[in-house]
């Protein structure tokens, strides 16, 4: 709802703000909202104590001052506690897109307050309903310590295990081109006899389809879209703790073209883990290790193989420090 002040006092009730909104549910209560430019539109992220972070995308009429939406996205992926992304603090960056940052909810109990903030992210407008997802800031100034990994095929059904790739604060920016595998699964913060791993899967093409145009004229051919694929990241085994809740993966589309390789760039700072993909999606949650040998990764090709063309990896050091 649109309300306006002179004063900042004395409010006067105008109008349903949002117009033409299909996306959100009823129940919904928009928290914690923000609205600002993002390139030539307009965005609303917010969050639903229901339904978690959102945003919804599209034009403000300033002449009937109404925000006229025309698509919408989740910064959740299932359910925001325990151990997932809470409620969105935005602000422009001057350079036409938005900065966010969450806090994160706990996923263990702890003595204290033990909410912590994710990295910041910079929301860009990539096509006219498509936002773009970048870490924000000067991360690399808190790399060292740097490894590589060049071009190596990964075998089907097998997991490859990094030895010189490990660490429980780090950045990893790997570039695969899955060809016919169904799914690359990398698991970082694992233990060397798997008692604790956490994994992050990329399922080329296995999101949801773009639906039948009932609308197109009589002779008109159907647009082919592409099938987005899914990247998830899943807790079920990152903690031996007691304490530690277990809870359904972060699942979330991403559209990766035909001719395009999947570049991660994952963030690991001891109870987080973030996964940005092609620079247009994130996933985040919570981890707990209990072991102190909880620091391997390792790569699986699934069903057939694939080729990972590079990866390189950095600790990164404590900014209080």
């Amino acid at each position: 709802y649109l309300f306006r002040s002179l004063d900042l006092e004395h409010w006067q009730y105008m109008h349903p703000f949002v117009e033409d909104d299909r996306f959100t549910l009823i129940g919904d209560d928009f928290a914690c909202p923000y609205f600002w430019p993002i390139g030539n539109r307009y965005i609303l992220p917010f969050y639903s104590h229901m339904s978690g972070g959102q945003y919804l995308l599209g034009d403000y009429d300033t002449e009937r001052h109404k925000f006229v939406v025309t698509n919408h996205g989740n910064f959740n992926f299932g359910p925001s506690g325990p151990a997932g992304v809470h409620a969105p603090s935005a602000t422009p960056d001057g350079k036409e897109g938005v900065i966010i940052i969450f806090n994160m909810n706990p996923g263990m109990v702890t003595q204290g307050w033990d909410q912590i903030m994710s990295l910041p992210r910079r929301l860009t407008l990539i096509s006219a309903d498509e936002i773009g997802i970048e870490p924000a800031g000067d991360i690399e100034s808190l790399r060292y310590n740097h490894e590589y990994v060049g071009t190596m095929t990964l075998p089907a059904n097998k997991e490859i295990r990094l030895k010189k790739i490990r660490g429980n604060a780090m950045e990893i920016c790997a570039e695969i081109n899955t060809q016919d595998a169904s799914m690359i699964e990398m698991n970082v913060l694992e233990s060397p006899g798997k008692e604790e791993y956490t994994t992050i899967s990329i399922l080329p093409g296995r999101g949801y389809g773009s639906g039948r145009n009932y609308w197109r004229a009589p002779g008109e051919q159907p647009v082919r879209r592409p099938i987005p694929g899914l990247v998830s990241l899943q807790t079920t085994h990152s903690s031996v703790l007691p304490g530690a809740y277990a809870r359904a993966a972060e699942t979330a589309q991403v559209l990766i073209g035909p001719e395009e390789t999947v570049k991660l760039r994952i963030f690991i700072d001891k109870s987080i883990v973030e996964v940005f993909v092609n620079g247009k999606q994130c996933v985040a949650v919570r981890v707990y290790p209990g072991r102190d040998d909880s620091i391997g990764v390792s790569l699986r090709s699934q069903g057939s193989s694939s080729q990972l063309i590079s990866l390189d990896a950095w600790q990164m050091r404590n900014i209080y420090e």
